[in-house]
């Protein structure tokens, strides 16, 4: 707060002005909140009224509506905590600030005693002691809760009776109750094991803390504002890259003022090279869009040069026009086309063209994780023969099948791509598949079906932030709760130009927790 009225200009007329802008903004910013609240409001009223109406009845379609209507009100509870943390407090203000309920006597606590110096930094006088202030911060250990007391001794100056006091440790969250392991604890839960946070309120219900839905959403939104220059640093590793495997996939977004869904999409890109002996540390970044148009990859990719691996979505061809980026496609596309029609039609034709894609694998198996060197000689003196082979028998059947049938259409669906298929065996850092981002999708699957649709758009946005990280962490086999509350125990205060230091292999998850 010094600072900030430090820096406001001395001339009357000057700050007259400033004052003036300040008020209109804030203005404008409460009119935008009192509205939201409403709209906040009115779901809390819709949804206790479903909620009776599901007394004493079973119906899956009314159990759906809640479980959507919970989801809205945590979106909206979620943007409205990022909304008021940008309005500008104008003046102190002096009234009675409201009362915080105080955490449950039944959770343990530990206390931290956080002193001053020994001697008085003005004259080097001794201390005595007039006080301490104690601040209480909620934290959470896996299986229980517990409280942390943070206890600041007063000392007085014997000498020049000069007030000393350590500083309060930062905090994730300005004034905020959550430690960061139990910010870690409820992001890991939502969007790693696919919580709703309306369902983390009744679990932590049951241990004796009462935690409201609207407490987390605020939580989840100033987290995720946080952690949004590390993202930032995760997309700069993996596009330096000179590999990349990209893919899509939908994900209904609430629609606001229809009550309806539309689809949006996340983004993923992967770098990880590990399968060609490569010491890089691996990394996923998600983005989301609210839309599958294929300007999206462009604006994504638009810096990036090298190789890159993905399906056959129309929207990447255009990536291909210039000489920045090279296309690779990928071999479990075309194996599964063939896989899925012999499976349904026993068709000898597509049995064996999964036979012969399936010894391109055995091959891959016996040379994964040797150089990118090693790999290309292994890969076209035993794979560019087998693939010429394969070429001309997929030609031969081509004419012998119906040109409607699914088999025509599997066979079409890899000869135009052959010069994308086969570039894996000219470059050994190069995959035989996209499996990489496709196993980086699993976990927004199976989310999906626990979340039923994004609450909007911003909701997409910061769960591309947060997938981004737990994503990367397990990618190197590293706790994503333990990283997250590393990293949220020191970025409030960590420089923006070091932030790389925070990035999951550089950060030393032994040392002690908000050092």
């Amino acid at each position: 707060m010094q600072r900030a009225i430090s820096k406001l200009p001395d001339d009357p007329v000057e700050l007259r002005a400033l004052l003036i802008a300040a008020h209109a903004e804030l203005a404008l910013a409460q009119v935008a909140l009192q509205n939201q609240s409403l709209e906040i409001q009115n779901l809390r009223l819709l949804l206790a009224k479903l909620k009776r109406m599901q007394f004493g009845r079973s119906s899956e379609k009314l159990n759906n509506q809640i479980s959507q209507l919970e989801l809205q009100l945590e979106e909206l509870e979620t943007g409205q905590a990022t909304k008021t943390k940008k309005i500008v407090v104008l003046e102190q203000d002096n009234s009675a600030k409201p009362v915080r309920q105080a955490l449950p006597g039944h959770l343990p606590r530990e206390t931290q005693v956080h002193a001053p110096a020994c001697t008085c930094p003005e004259c080097g006088g001794e201390l005595k002691a007039v006080g301490v202030d104690v601040t209480e911060e909620l934290e959470y250990v896996p299986a229980r809760f517990k409280v942390i007391r943070h206890e600041r001794p007063k000392f007085s100056c014997g000498a020049c009776e000069l007030m000393i006091q350590a500083p309060m440790p930062s905090r994730p969250i300005e004034r905020g109750l959550a430690g960061p392991g139990l910010l870690a604890h409820v992001l890991v839960s939502k969007y790693a094991d696919h919580l709703p946070l309306y369902r983390q309120s009744t679990i932590y219900a049951r241990e004796g803390v009462e935690l409201g839905r609207s407490t987390l959403a605020d939580w989840v939104g100033q987290a995720s504002g946080l952690l949004t220059p590390l993202a930032d640093a995760l997309r700069r590793h993996v596009l330096a890259g000179r590999k990349l495997h990209a893919d899509d996939t939908p994900i209904p977004v609430l629609s606001p003022g229809r009550g309806k869904t539309k689809t949006g999409s996340i983004w993923t890109y992967v770098r990880d090279d590990r399968a060609a002996g490569q010491e890089t540390p691996a990394a996923v970044w998600f983005q989301y869009t609210p839309d599958r148009k294929g300007i999206r990859p462009r604006e994504h990719l638009q810096d990036y040069s090298g190789v890159l691996q993905a399906d056959g979505y129309p929207g990447f061809y255009h990536l291909y026009a210039g000489d920045k980026i090279q296309e690779a496609a990928c071999w479990a596309h075309v194996r599964r086309k063939f896989y899925d029609i012999a499976v349904a039609d026993a068709s000898p034709i597509a049995t064996e063209a999964v036979q012969r894609i399936g010894v391109l694998y055995d091959i891959e198996r016996e040379i994964h994780g040797q150089l990118p060197v090693a790999r290309q000689t292994a890969r076209q003196a035993r794979a560019g023969p087998l693939l010429e082979q394969l070429n001309s028998w997929l030609r031969e059947q081509l004419n012998k099948v119906p040109k409607k049938s699914s088999l025509a259409v599997a066979i079409r669906y890899a000869l135009p791509r052959w010069p994308a298929l086969t570039r894996y065996v000219d470059d050994g850092l190069v995959e035989i598949d996209n499996n990489a981002a496709e196993r980086a999708l699993r976990t927004i699957a199976l989310g999906r079906k626990n979340y039923l649709f994004a609450g909007s758009d911003a909701g997409g946005e910061r769960a591309a932030i947060i997938y981004s990280l737990i994503g990367t962490a397990k990618l190197n086999d590293i706790d994503p709760q333990a990283y997250l509350a590393r990293v949220l125990a020191r970025i409030a205060d960590h420089p923006i130009n070091r932030i790389d230091e925070l990035l999951p292999w550089n950060l030393d998850l032994s040392e002690g927790q908000g050092s």
